[in-house]
């Protein structure tokens, strides 16, 4: 076929030593370390050191990052995979994640000769290939090209470099170099513990709270310090030639003086380059592995226990699937992610990644904190990863199984409420917070700025570490992007285009993803594209607008409504099975213009509201210029039942909603109706007496609204 042939001189495999052209120093996603609420430094390392600055150099890179846009091609099927190597009469293994088979990239053992090495795994979900011994990676057509380039030659292996990969221009050629020697820069101008002070040491463990950590278990690591920002260097190296591939730093600033807080940098950029910092300690016997989401994690458990421990390279934000050949050897995985309800909830969703039979939690709590925490107050480690649960449960579960939950629910009452609105404080007084595994319905007039809304309410998500996926429908992706944009620097960047550099950097960073999609689709395609989103890249919220571009690819002759409340059903099922929050924008009926929508108001039947966790409406009054023309309204809210409505108003040159730090809206709240339907709000009256300053007065009114005066 075209494509066997076109492979020799076209195909593309990357290898494993290439790093991305491009790369930032500031990253969106917060290390564990919380801010320090004293500063134990004194005012030397105050004025000396922490206004050095690591002199990376950045560079603009014009083109196009496959990996923000998400492929929309129908996907593989593990039943796919197995019947292409039965019928090519290829042996395999069943492994957790992958399937083991031998590399066509190494001269072959004889069959039954005992010398097969089984190097080569393909992703059972998304049939990527990658052979650790070579270091080849591609895709599973790439896989199937190389098949039958041997069967047409009648070979039995095949040279990893006789794909001829597309030759890079010479700006990413010189950047891929430039990064590589600012690696080797600051990996060379690194000092290691031994070669330091004891009074240094002393300085820079108590600086990043690991005291308990030994210079022998840094050593041991290659854990080294960058003097010129009192930066923590964690190297990875290459399993095959123990040759580095890239760096982490994880750096000290002062914030009003008396709190220090933790930044990560990563050479090359974190998105695009996978590694797991101590792989190279991994013996090949090694059948248990401890997975923790920070470096310092990795070296508590090693030194505490002597088990071997990885740590992931992007924390407990995403476990990239190219990393699961490198944990196919063991047999039990334990998931130490951290001490947080969100480590906790992450660590559930990467062990069904890893395979639920083989995958231990450690279920976070006072007495289990994450390792280094619980080393440094002297817990015994070894007794915290024995007490370690099973992620595999039975469809029945008791509430002896349940109970751990129900009061880490009660003790946890922040944490469980979700990620907090920076932007939106009042929507956070309503909701409490951004959830997993929810669907909310968003609605409003046509024209009243939908999808600006939604825009920056999950941009700010997003910019705290929230993976996000947005199907636009409606508007094309270059358009939302420029929305998105303006939203994120909050200006018009069309009068500052000599900062327009700065901006796309920082934007460039965040956890965003876009699919291709546009205009009407088959909800078939979306689905599939969105599990697969989620699978390589960890999203934990999808923005899908709207729903009316997925009902036009049907017959015509079929009900609409039924087809608008199967399409409800799967997204619902999907925020379910998924864990990952659904966000989708439904337009409404046509309603008279003096008049508020209402829960009702939705498109369609019943089902939208009855399926939503959430119903937010954009109210907007379209017969009124001045302020209060819009307004945001929790209709509904299954996490505690508060609804209610506060103002919004529209700042036209950055395109938001969001209200500046002098203004502060009223938050009316009002009791929830059985039939999910509020009542017309009332607008709220003034109190006649001064309360208090120490005592609350509520008015309750007869209709059953309530408002704080």
């Amino acid at each position: 076929m075209w494509r066997s042939k076109f492979v020799r001189v076209a195909g593309s495999l990357f290898q494993r030593n290439v790093c991305s052209p491009h790369w930032r120093y500031s990253s969106f996603y917060q290390p564990r370390h919380g801010p320090v609420t004293h500063y134990p430094f004194g005012p030397y390392f105050h004025e000396k050191l922490l206004r050095v600055t690591v002199p990376l150099n950045i560079y603009r890179t014009v083109k196009k990052d496959a990996k923000s846009i998400i492929d929309s091609d129908s996907p593989l099927t593990i039943t796919d995979i197995k019947q292409y190597l039965h019928s090519k009469h290829i042996r395999f293994n069943d492994g957790y994640c992958c399937l083991h088979s031998p590399s066509f990239f190494l001269p072959q053992a004889p069959e039954g000769s005992g010398k097969e090495r089984y190097e080569l795994f393909i992703d059972k979900t998304t049939g990527h290939f990658f052979c650790k011994e070579t270091l080849v990676e591609g895709r599973w057509e790439d896989f199937q090209d190389c098949i039958q380039v041997m069967r047409n030659e009648g070979t039995t292996s095949i040279s990893p470099n006789v794909l001829i990969g597309f030759p890079a221009s010479l700006e990413e050629q010189e950047e891929h170099n430039l990064e590589m020697k600012e690696v080797q820069r600051i990996w060379n101008s690194s000092v290691p513990f031994s070669e330091l002070m004891d009074e240094e040491v002393q300085l820079v463990k108590t600086m990043f709270q690991i005291s308990k950590i030994t210079n022998a278990t840094l050593k041991k690591f290659g854990v080294r310090v960058f003097k010129p920002t009192k930066s923590l260097v964690f190297p990875w190296f290459c399993v095959r030639h123990s040759r580095l591939r890239g760096i982490k730093l994880i750096s000290a600033s002062t914030k009003d003086g008396l709190q220090v807080i933790y930044t990560e940098a990563t050479v090359p950029k974190v998105s695009s380059y996978h590694n797991l910092f101590g792989l190279t300690l991994i013996g090949w016997k090694d059948s248990e592995v401890v997975l923790t989401g920070h470096e310092v994690d990795s070296m508590a458990v090693t030194q505490a226990t002597g088990l071997p421990s990885l740590a992931l390279p992007r924390g407990a934000s995403c476990l990239p699937p190219i990393l699961l050949p490198y944990l196919e050897q063991f047999k039990k995985v334990t998931l130490w992610l951290g001490g947080d309800m969100r480590s906790w909830e992450t660590s559930k969703l990467f062990s069904r990644k890893l395979g639920l039979k083989r995958c231990h939690l450690i279920r976070p709590g006072e007495h289990q904190p994450c390792a280094i925490d619980a080393l440094t107050q002297g817990k015994n480690l070894a007794k915290i990863l024995k007490a370690s649960i099973p992620a595999a449960h039975k469809s029945i579960v008791s509430f002896k199984q349940l109970r751990e939950d129900v009061y880490d629910e009660l003790a946890n009452v922040e944490q469980v409420a979700g990620i907090q609105w920076s932007r939106f404080p009042e929507l956070n007084k309503l909701l409490k917070g951004h959830r997993k595994g929810e669907l909310t319905v968003f609605t409003g007039p046509t024209g009243s700025g939908k999808t600006t809304f939604i825009s920056e309410s999950s941009l700010d998500l997003c910019m705290q570490g929230v993976n996000t996926l947005w199907g636009s429908f409606e508007i094309n992706n270059v358009r939302l992007a420029k929305i998105m944009l303006t939203q994120f620097a909050q200006q018009r960047l069309e009068d500052n285009l000599d900062e327009y550099d700065m901006w796309a950097d920082k934007f460039e960073n965040l956890p965003l993803y876009f699919m291709t999609f546009h205009g009407q689709q088959n909800i078939k395609t979306v689905v599939a594209t969105m599990q697969h989103a989620v699978y390589m890249y960890d999203i934990s919220h999808v923005v899908i607008d709207n729903l009316q571009f997925m009902m036009g690819q049907e017959s015509v002759s079929i009900d609409k409504f039924a087809v608008q409340d199967h399409i409800i059903g799967i997204f619902r099922k999907f925020a379910t099975n998924s864990c990952c929050h659904v966000t989708l924008i439904i337009h409404p009926r046509k309603e008279e213009d003096d008049k508020e929508l209402q829960t009702a108001s939705i498109f369609g039947t019943a089902k939208a509201s009855q399926e939503a966790d959430n119903i937010l409406i954009l109210q907007e009054k379209k017969m009124v210029t001045c302020p209060g023309r819009r307004s945001l309204q929790v209709a509904k809210n299954r996490f505690d039942g508060d609804v209610g409505v506060f103002p919004l108003e529209f700042n036209k040159v950055a395109l938001t909603f969001s209200a500046p730090t002098k203004l502060k809206p009223k938050v009316r709240r009002v009791k929830a109706e059985t039939n999910d339907e509020p009542k017309e709000l009332k607008p709220i009256k003034p109190a006649k007496t001064k309360t208090p300053k120490n005592e609350k007065q509520l008015k309750t009114k007869d209709d059953g609204e309530r408002s704080e005066i």
